[in-house]
């Protein structure tokens, strides 16, 4: 368990006297509970009511909340991101510390996987601590709810060169000066914080500062006019909308997102910034990748919340481009180091692809809104893949090493991990490891959904859950040992017999399709089914919109088997991929494979796959905590996620293809 022990906490906890915290729990914010069911049709089984007990995700989870969480506060303390909010509130005297405008999004973004930890699981030692870290940021909130801590310290020198200061004062860069993407990562937090533990030290923080927005930003007297240049506080603003039931946060999200690409309302900052035009127009994701799926998660809060045609066509249009056109096999996006950007259409080179781990993240967050819209299997799809694939790779198996990028190939020289040829413990810009922090704790929170009279069954884990379904009281759990193999069990046990469908998500894998669209496919189709019992008895049913759909009279005692038969597949790109031509990747289940070159030190230049191979799968229990390996008498392959955990070295998924 974590210890919580690091000095600098000692202090946290002495300075709480110098910070009034009579906020109480369950001090309930108006309309809660109507307004958080406004909008989408299909809403997310909360990870308190999820219970994980799976060999695969719950030690990841374990990871990041037992030792992740610990090493980042220690390195936000050793690198004075606390420190800034002491001396923004005069508690201390020094010059800014650090070398991001947004240094203070890690500090929330701790306390957001950290409270996502505590709606698992109560920890009075951990809620603690996260009031100790509340009460600093609370010191460096300015009394009318400003809260950039940079420009309070001395708004006349921002951390950053490239930050531009012009007469200093608030609001002057929008483009660059990341006030805005502050704000939203604080308010994310806060409504995370808030769940989890019901007090309102923090809530109160975001609504300050989010009232803050509401007053400055607008075409009114004396507003100012612009938009941010980092988007994510439309989806905070629209979070707190969704818990306070103030539609004041909902417009200003809305003028935000309305407002890209309106030359009348700011200076444009072009493509990279998803500013080239409006939103409603864009057809192709352009720009800094983690700006783009972050603007697209707010764009469909807005589909959801108003219905607007417009948004919805651009967001449908956006999707089909990137999953079509643009997105890894990994289910990493942009392909450019050069702004951590979308390439052109079928623009994806290996060595040199980018994939930042944000960008990944904040793709599944975008996918999920989409299926608690739709909901479509295919966005699953595309959450499964990034999540055991392109997502997870950004975090080594000790917790302590990341990847800002996530290439697909390595030669051991080029340096694409913002000048390493591996992991590494921390970054200047350390939006990833903490990123990774707020998002990896929320991952039970995927697995089901419901509507009245359904329940989504989207991914596959070992878990024991328990919530209401229309008005029938629910408990229901998994055993699997999912993607290790695709056999899962599924108890079913409503506390009176009820009549209620089950919609279990056939995965794409299973169905023959990489990915949604034709960027990827299996090279052979696989002859195999996926099939489905119900206590015992075989259903004779095929995927319906590529689920196992089941209504009947569930009753205590029932028990589904779902069997998802799993081979290794060959996958090949789109013709229109250069960088993939006559080369084939390997899949087994969910999981993309590598071939690293500490496997096969004697030929691995040489490893290519001839349309006569065969391969063996093998559990390695010794082997990277634990992993099937794909062989054959040329080489031995790993998953994707686990490369680069053995020192520096060679890499590469996609291997040449030979006819003989």
């Amino acid at each position: 368990m974590m210890k919580y022990n690091l000095p600098i906490l000692t202090i946290f906890m002495s300075l709480l006297v110098l910070v009034s915290c009579k906020e109480t729990k369950n001090n309930v914010v108006q309309n809660k509970t109507s307004v958080l069911k406004a909008g989408y049709e299909i809403e997310p089984v909360n990870i308190q009511n999820v219970k994980l007990t799976d060999s695969f995700w719950l030690p990841i989870i374990k990871r990041v909340q037992e030792v992740t969480i610990e090493y980042a506060i220690k390195k936000c303390d050793e690198e004075g991101r606390f420190e800034n909010f002491l001396i923004a509130g005069k508690q201390k005297t020094g010059t800014v510390r650090g070398e991001m405008p947004f240094d203070d999004t890690d500090v929330y973004k701790i306390i957001e996987g950290a409270s996502n930890t505590l709606i698992s699981a109560p920890n009075p030692k951990l809620e603690r601590v996260l009031d100790s870290l509340i009460a600093i940021v609370k010191i460096g909130q300015e009394e009318d709810g400003y809260l950039t801590t940079w420009r309070t310290i001395n708004p006349a020198k921002p951390p950053a060169t490239w930050v531009p200061v012009i007469e200093g004062k608030r609001w002057e860069s929008l483009q660059i000066s990341h006030e805005c993407y502050n704000a939203g990562h604080l308010i994310e937090a806060a409504v995370v914080h808030y769940e989890a533990t019901g007090k309102r030290n923090f809530l109160d923080i975001a609504i300050k500062n989010a009232d803050l927005f509401v007053k400055t930003f607008g075409d009114g007297p004396g507003q100012v006019k612009g938009v941010p240049g980092h988007q994510i506080i439309e989806t905070g603003l629209i979070k707190l909308y969704q818990i306070t039931g103030k539609e004041d946060y909902l417009k200003l999200a809305k003028y935000f997102l309305d407002n890209r690409g309106n030359p009348n309302n700011h200076k444009l900052y072009g493509e990279y910034a998803q500013d080239h035009m409006p939103v409603v127009e864009q057809k192709e994701a352009v720009g800094h990748a983690v700006r783009a799926v972050y603007m697209y998660a707010g764009m469909t809060d807005i589909v959801a919340m108003t219905k607007d045609k417009s948004y919805e066509n651009a967001v449908n249009n956006l999707w089909d481009n990137m999953v079509n056109k643009k997105m890894y096999i990994t289910g990493g996006i942009g392909s450019r180091h050069d702004g951590e950007a979308f390439g052109a259409n079928y623009e994806l080179p290996n060595l040199t692809a980018y994939n930042e781990t944000c960008a990944a993240i904040g793709d599944v967050y975008w996918n999920h809104r989409l299926h608690n819209l739709y909901g479509k299997s295919q966005y699953f799809d595309v959450i499964e893949r990034t999540m055991y694939n392109g997502l997870i790779s950004g975090i080594s198996l000790d917790g302590k090493q990341f990847f800002y990028p996530n290439a697909l190939e390595a030669d051991g020289i080029y340096k694409s991990n913002r000048g390493s040829c591996t992991r590494q413990a921390w970054f200047d810009c350390s939006c990833c490891p903490t990123n990774l922090i707020r998002f990896i704790p929320s991952i039970p929170g995927l697995i089901y959904s419901k509507t009245k009279n359904d329940l989504y069954v989207n991914l596959y884990a070992s878990n024991n859950a328990s919530f209401t379904l229309g008005k029938t009281d629910l408990q229901i759990s998994q055993q699997t040992s999912y993607p290790w193999n695709g056999k899962v069990g599924i108890s079913v046990n409503p506390k009176k017999e009820s009549k209620f469908t089950i919609k279990l998500r056939v995965p794409g894998w299973a169905r023959n399709e990489v990915l949604p669209g034709d960027l990827y496919t299996y090279k052979k189709a696989s002859s195999q089914k996926p099939t489905i019992t119900v206590n015992g008895e075989t259903l004779a049913i095929q995927p319906e919109n590529c689920y196992f759909n089941v209504t009947r009279n569930w009753k205590k005692g029932d028990k589904i088997a779902l069997n998802f038969p799993m081979e290794v597949q060959e996958v090949e790109t789109n013709s229109k991929v250069e960088t993939n031509k006559n080369k084939v990747s390997l899949e087994y289940g969910p999981l993309v494979y590598a071939v690293e070159e500490i496997d096969n030190k004697n030929n691995f230049d040489k490893i290519d796959v001839s349309a006569s191979d065969t391969f063996k799968v093998r559990k390695e229990t010794n082997l990277l905590q634990g992993v099937n390996v794909i062989e054959n008498s040329k080489f031995k392959a790993i998953p994707y996620y686990s490369w680069s955990n053995r020192g520096v070295g060679k890499m590469k998924v996609w291997l040449d293809y030979k006819l003989n």
